[in-house]
């Protein structure tokens, strides 16, 4: 039996290994099920031969007893000694949202898709590296050196209660680990290198209250805020979208710097629901908004900071009665994979020996863990790849398709052959 062979005798077992995680509701927030998730992962993998080990991320952002922060890595190891492979993918999964047609947690078959919340991203792309692995051992037991398969939390609020957290415990020490693979939904045919920068703020304008009445009397914050959104639709965004970046970003809107305007909030609290109180005649004398700026490796931080508090001390220096406070939420500096690196060359003769093609080499638009792997772990041999479209992350009706999957298992099991068996090449 071939390896292939193998892969593609186990696909009822990898529909049924991703709908299971599927049902597995991890949502974050608040992070639920962990423990949950992991513990289906432990019996699965030690069933496989692999050993396995719970890390909680104690203390790590929104680690609590009612939410740990609970983490799986599994390693098994080769009769003979060699360098490692690491398939690390998120358990977490995003709120559902409106608009589904499908059971967001039912896993439901539907010609050759799985449907739910975390099908593509990226529960379909865990399932894939573990059906992939065991294949390979099964294939062949005598291989060198170790692979390992890790489910970690939170990536979709940042990843440090999962990989951030193990990077800095050591996992993905360069001495420990030499190639990582993340299953993030890219395209079978696809090669992730990196992602671009995120720079993350809150901002608020400040004013003084009055009775609405006589607004005269008081500074309306929310009208120094709309001040602030005028100045970024004027100056900023077309700014932005004049700049370009050499990276390979996908899609291709992603290759100038973006801004989300993530959430603005200014004056009276939001009733609870069901009070049908009328709103008080007060001007709100504080308003804030959360920017998400996503920056390209030509642009340095603080050039992304900078301008930001320019465009805010220009309005102080002219706008009368102008003053604000910014504070900064999170930085994620940009990461890119050399393509000459040996896990991109591995994974990229596998996609041709598989789908008899040549990978495109792309860059995400949003961050991912190899951030941590990079920054943290200080192992820049590190690419995302995997089943699932880009797009359909986070969307209702999200799917993977199942024949993806399959090449995709092809693809990491012919990478493990070359990282792997002495002699491949």
């Amino acid at each position: 039996m071939t390896l292939d062979t193998r892969i593609e005798a186990a696909r009822d077992d990898l529909i049924a290994l991703t709908q299971d995680l599927i049902r597995i509701p991890t949502l974050n927030p608040p992070g639920a099920e962990y423990a949950t998730i992991c513990d289906y992962l432990d019996k699965r993998l030690t069933a496989a031969g692999f050993e396995t080990q719970w890390v909680r991320a104690k203390d790590a952002p929104g680690d609590s007893d009612a939410y740990p922060r609970w983490n799986l890595v599994a390693r098994k190891e080769g009769p003979n000694k060699g360098e490692c492979v690491h398939f690390n993918s998120h358990t977490d999964v995003v709120e559902v949202g409106n608009g589904w047609t499908k059971d967001p947690f039912g896993g439901e078959v539907e010609d050759d898709r799985i449907y739910g919340r975390g099908a593509c991203d990226m529960k379909g792309g865990l399932a894939t590296s573990i059906i992939a692995a065991e294949a390979f051992i099964a294939e062949h037991p005598n291989f060198s050196g170790a692979i390992e398969i890790s489910g970690t939390a939170d990536e979709e609020s940042g990843g440090y209660g999962g990989v951030a957290y193990l990077a800095s415990q050591g996992f993905f020490d360069p001495a420990r680990v030499q190639h990582v693979i993340i299953p993030e939904p890219l395209s079978k045919d696809r090669i992730c290198l990196g992602h671009r920068g995120g720079w993350w703020a809150e901002i608020e304008t400040k004013g003084r209250i009055a009775h609405g009445a006589m607004p005269f009397l008081g500074d309306c914050a929310v009208r120094h805020m709309g001040a602030v959104l005028d100045r970024f639709e004027t100056e900023l965004y077309p700014a932005m979208a004049a700049r370009r970046t050499e990276m390979p970003v996908v899609p291709e809107g992603a290759r100038s710097s973006t801004m989300n305007i993530n959430s603005i909030h200014g004056g009276m609290v939001d009733l609870a629901p069901g009070d049908t109180s009328l709103p008080a005649h007060c001007v709100p004398d504080s308003c804030r908004i959360v920017i998400d700026r996503r920056y390209l490796m030509e642009e340095p931080l603080e050039q992304v900071r900078g301008e930001v508090v320019a465009l805010l001390e220009d309005l102080k220096a002219n706008r009368t009665d102008f003053d604000y406070g910014l504070r900064e939420l999170n930085v994620v500096i940009p990461s890119m994979t050399d393509v000459e690196s040996p896990v991109v060359q591995t994974v990229s003769k596998a996609i041709h020996d598989t789908m008899g093609v040549d990978p495109t080499y792309v860059a995400s638009p949003g961050s991912y863990d190899q951030k941590h792997i990079d920054r943290i772990g200080k192992l820049k041999n590190c690419i995302a790849y995997g089943p699932g479209e880009l797009e359909l992350a986070h969307q209702p009706d999200e799917w993977v398709g199942i024949t993806d999957m399959i090449d995709s298992a092809k693809v990491m099991g012919k990478s493990l052959e070359k990282l792997l068996l002495p002699g491949q090449s």
